[in-house]
Order: C-alpha cells, then sequence, then structure tokens
C-alpha cells in the first residue's frame, strides 16, 4: 500500500520536470537548455532531477515526443470526426485542425523545427506523417469516387506531406495572408490535385460586348 503514494508523487515529480523542461526550451532556446535550467525552474536540485532523469537529452526526448503526440491526436480527431464528410469541407476542416494544433505552441514549435538537431526532432514527425498517412489512405480506399489518383497509398503520401510543409512554413513565418485564406488555398490545392473532390464554383466567361 506504500507504494502508491510514492509512485504518485514520483509521477507528479516527473510532470513537473518535463514542464519545466519545455519551459526552459521554449524560452532560453536549444542551447541554454541543461539540466541545471530546468531544476532552477522546477524548484530542485540538480541531484533530485538526476533521480528521475539520467541526463537532459532524456527530458528533452519527452519533451518533443509529448508534442508531436499532441499534434497527431489533434489530426487524427479531426479526420475521426469527418470520416463521413467528403469534398472540400473536409480537407478545409482537417488543415484546420492540422494549424490550430501547430499555432498552439509556436514559441516551441520554431525550436523543434529551428533549433534542434535534424535527426533529433524529424523522427518524431516521421512517426506523426505515417500514422496520419494511413488513416487518409483508408478514408481514400473506403471513398474511391473522391479521387482519380490510381494508389491512395501514394496520394496519402503527398497530400500529408504537402499539407505539413505549407501548414509549418505558415506557422513558422506567420506570413501576411489572413488564415482562413490559407485554409481556402490548402483545400484548392488538395483538390485539385485529387481531381474528382467537390470542384469550387467558378466565374461564368463575360461575353464579350463585341460578340
Amino acid at each position: 500500500m506504500r507504494k502508491t503514494p510514492r509512485q504518485a508523487r514520483s509521477r507528479q515529480m516527473v510532470e513537473r520536470i518535463v514542464a519545466a523542461g519545455r519551459e526552459v526550451l521554449a524560452t532560453h532556446g536549444y542551447d541554454a537548455f541543461s539540466t541545471n535550467r530546468i531544476a532552477e525552474v522546477a524548484g530542485i536540485s540538480p541531484g533530485s532531477l538526476y533521480q528521475y532523469f539520467t541526463d537532459k537529452t532524456a527530458i528533452l526526448d519527452v519533451i518533443i515526443d509529448r508534442y508531436w503526440e499532441e499534434v497527431t491526436e489533434r489530426v487524427v480527431a479531426a479526420l475521426g470526426e469527418r470520416a463521413g464528410d467528403t469534398g472540400r469541407a473536409m480537407i478545409r476542416d482537417t488543415a484546420d485542425a492540422l494549424l490550430s494544433a501547430l499555432e498552439s505552441d509556436r514559441v516551441l514549435l520554431r525550436v523543434l523545427a529551428e533549433e534542434l538537431p535534424a535527426g533529433q526532432n524529424r523522427t518524431r514527425r516521421i512517426v506523426v506523417e505515417r500514422r496520419v498517412r494511413e488513416l487518409l489512405a483508408l478514408y481514400l480506399r473506403a471513398n474511391p469516387q473522391l479521387s482519380r489518383r490510381p494508389d491512395p497509398v501514394v496520394t496519402a503520401w503527398v497530400v500529408v506531406l504537402a499539407l505539413e510543409n505549407v501548414a509549418l512554413r505558415w506557422v513558422l513565418d506567420e506570413p501576411a495572408f489572413e488564415r482562413d485564406i490559407v485554409l481556402d488555398e490548402i483545400s484548392a490545392l488538395v483538390a485539385g490535385y485529387a481531381g474528382a473532390w467537390e470542384p469550387a464554383e467558378l466565374p461564368s466567361p463575360r461575353r464579350s460586348l463585341d460578340m
């Protein structure tokens, strides 16, 4: 019976250290990310920190994993909620979920994307991409009328990479575009590529007065 409170306290301390590590990473950047600084923010001694994590890399791994898990869950939930939807509305809503997930912590995203060694962050992003691709490929197989592309797996790969890169650049670069316009353009991009999504209404050509 005595183990339960001790285990609960251990979990609380782990959460405290991870939260402090995330704060240090977002506030001071990767170069200043150290166990001493994390312990200071967490309000504990470095020795106490080492009882739970071997080094700063172990803390960083948890921070990265959790961040991309949060992003994945939000996008996967959006896909799941719209599994029965078709057309551009489904594309737009899914893109909106991705933007919202990335926007939730722009500062941390910038550190992960621009300051960490490429391999350290890329491995986690690949996991995110794979999970979303698999869901999208299943969706396309179940709704073959939605795409004229020959292979749902390849189509899902192209769509997910396109969405991810456009969304990342918009969140990180913060161009002077309205968010709704970006979502409309993403929808048009994916719809045009797939070829059989609901086409946007085009204005009727204006007849020449000379005719």
